[in-house]
């Protein structure tokens, strides 16, 4: 049985990798492309989310996928769905890191944080503060409240916000998918945490900004696609909405010359979010190590993914 692994991550799986357990480890996108047109294991993250895509589908013999990526938007699904590949994912990985982004984002935009970094580029000295807002007594609809989601949504409460949540099922007091659109002018904060689906794309859209609250702020941490960008910038240059924190667009990285960048009260964050963190590939490979165990003694694995759900 042939396994490729990252030549980077060798120090911390190779100790652990089973006898007899053939290993090729890459150190770049074309020796991964290279060398699992014939494996049956392959960890072959990359720098971008396509190009472990295209990897992947190259994989003629693959039995199972392991990634650090929680959304698989790239990933050749309907390829592995097909061969009956098994799919494990990176959710929870930066599930800590991303969280704290998001309320990073949340304080940013309360208190107008990227306004008093440009004063200090400047070098002014105002005498009043650019943003004012308090999250005590405010309130949060986090459209996809699972690993991520609920982070966010405990850390909020600590600063008194009042989180509503958007699950499948509606468990615990959650909103369901068919819910959410009619209640969202009583939130001050719109944050998306969602995995992207079919479903998810463009899910905020003209009608969902225009019933939002003119105060409120869009956070998006989960994918760019799942906004309309066009919908986005003239309602942010009509002042519909108070702003919007993006730490994820579409396309990425954004051209230059998008307008997005220039759109008024935007704070974007360009992805950084799961990067924001040095425990990542800690995390990813004792991750990997146990469902490899898991994975060579036939018994149940972590993080294995709903192929037809997508996540």
């Amino acid at each position: 049985m042939k396994a490729v692994l990252p030549a980077l991550a060798r120090p911390l799986l190779e100790p652990r990798i089973p006898a007899g357990l053939d290993v090729a480890w890459y150190a770049n996108h074309d020796e991964a492309n290279a060398m699992v047109v014939d494996a049956d294991i392959a960890w072959v993250d990359q720098q971008r989310p396509g190009w472990t895509g295209e990897t992947i589908g190259r994989g003629e013999r693959l039995k199972w996928v392991s990634t650090i990526y929680a959304g698989l938007d790239s990933f050749p699904l309907d390829a592995l769905r097909r061969h009956d590949v098994i799919v494990t994912n990176g959710a929870g990985i930066n599930a800590i890191a991303v969280a704290e982004y998001a309320v990073m984002g949340v304080l940013a935009a309360a208190k107008r944080f990227d306004e008093v970094l440009r004063l200090a580029d400047r070098h002014e000295w105002p005498t009043d503060a650019p943003g004012k807002v308090e999250l005590f007594e405010t309130s949060a609809l986090i459209i996809g409240y699972g690993t991520i989601g609920e982070l966010i949504g405990t850390r909020l409460q600590a600063f008194g916000v009042a989180v509503t949540g958007v699950t499948r099922s509606g468990r615990g007091g959650t909103l369901r998918p068919d819910e959410w659109q009619g209640k969202l002018g009583d939130y001050d904060w719109v944050i998306l945490a969602a995995p992207s689906t079919d479903a998810t794309r463009a899910m905020i859209g003209a009608a969902e900004i225009a019933a939002m609250k003119r105060s409120a702020w869009l956070i998006n941490i989960a994918r760019g696609d799942m906004i309309d960008q066009d919908a986005l910038i003239e309602a942010l240059g009509a002042r519909r909405i108070a702003g919007a924190f993006l730490d994820t667009v579409h396309p990425e990285p954004l051209p230059p010359e998008h307008p997005l960048w220039s759109a008024p009260n935007v704070i974007h964050s360009m992805h950084l979010s799961g990067r924001s963190q040095t425990k990542m590939f800690l995390r990813a490979a004792a991750l990997f190590l146990d469902n490899l165990e898991a994975f060579m003694a036939g018994r149940e694995m972590r993080n294995v993914v709903d192929l037809e759900a997508g996540y």
